[in-house]
């Protein structure tokens, strides 16, 4: 059998999906994005599968490079016919912000009240007609990184006066509504395949934007995670995590989100405004990491499921497969 072929950067959140890999007797591969070539005319490279991993949040560790090569990468590898698992789609949809609110429009889904930009000089113009408090979000961000929240327009101008906008890599970002969550909670939802896996009620302050789920290590009764099933560089960010179930609306949603996305293995978070108790979908998530120590959250192993359906996948194509 080929192995898998793991396309990852991040040192630690891959862990428990590589012992799941490793429990199974399933080969694979581990391959770094961010340092990596390939030939145009070179032959389909031995994989059964190849999973995309890469992050967006790579350039907080030195790995920008990473991010725009990978989508050349995946186009490359599916022009072969390589089964990509969360391919050139997906990764086009995780790298835009915009992208993500232009499908949510077009999907008739709602979500926080946007503007796009291009330039510092911008952001004043782009609030007009938006409630404050209003968040500037990167494009191209990740983990929470390139997200800064401004309660006034006197404090928009000063950051623009004093060149503090800083617009990601692709120099493209959002105005957007910060949006007060109702019960002081987001909720991510896992899917797998195109369809529902689980959700995890956030609870946060509302003052951090990182909420990954790998980093968030304690429940709401206040016990703490395993620690190994954490990032070994999460912060300590105060954030509580307990299992939740949406209603069966918001899972048809989701799902038709990440299904028009073509993302195989994703998250959607949603918040409910306080404001008026509107539902607001305002993250799609290709690079979607488990919440750490799933069997006490949630009651089971997401790694064992996704596991099987990389297996599925190998098999549908009748060869090996491959995650880097």
């Amino acid at each position: 059998m080929s192995p898998f072929i793991i396309s990852h950067e991040h040192p630690d959140w891959f862990k428990p999906l590589f012992a799941e890999l490793e429990k199974k007797g399933i080969p694979y591969k581990t391959v770094n994005p961010t340092q990596h070539t390939y030939a145009i005319e070179e032959a389909a490279p031995n994989m059964s599968l190849f999973f995309n991993r890469m992050s967006p949040s790579a350039y907080l560790r030195d790995g920008v490079q990473g991010t725009f090569y990978t989508l050349n990468y995946l186009k490359h590898l599916e022009n072969q016919g390589v089964r990509v698992i969360n391919g050139y789609r997906a990764f086009t949809y995780e790298t835009s912000k915009a992208l993500q609110l232009m499908l949510l429009q077009q999907l008739g889904i709602k979500y926080p009240k946007s503007r796009v930009i291009n330039h510092a000089s911008q952001v004043e113009a782009a609030t007009e007609g938006l409630r404050f408090p209003i968040v500037v979000k990167a494009n191209i961000g990740g983990s929470g990184a390139g997200i800064e929240k401004f309660d006034s327009i006197d404090e928009v101008r000063h950051a623009v006066n004093n060149h503090q906008i800083d617009l990601g890599i692709d120099h493209t970002a959002l105005v957007q509504e910060f949006i007060p969550a109702r019960g002081g909670y987001i909720t991510r939802v896992e899917t797998l395949g195109g369809k529902y896996l689980y959700a995890i009620r956030v609870y946060t302050t509302g003052e951090s934007f990182n909420l990954c789920p790998a980093d968030i290590c304690q429940t709401t009764t206040g016990q703490d995670l395993v620690r190994n099933a954490c990032a070994l560089d999460a912060p300590k960010n105060g954030l509580k995590v307990e299992a939740f179930t949406p209603s069966a609306e918001i899972i048809k949603n989701i799902e038709t989100i990440v299904q028009q996305s073509g993302i195989d293995v994703g998250g959607i978070e949603y918040i409910i405004d306080d404001r008026d108790g509107e539902v607001l979908y305002y993250d799609v998530n290709a690079l979607s990491n488990f919440v750490a120590d799933a069997v006490n959250v949630i009651g089971f192993n997401p790694h064992e499921r996704l596991v099987e359906y990389l297996e599925q996948q190998a098999v549908l194509k009748g060869e090996d497969v491959a995650v880097v």
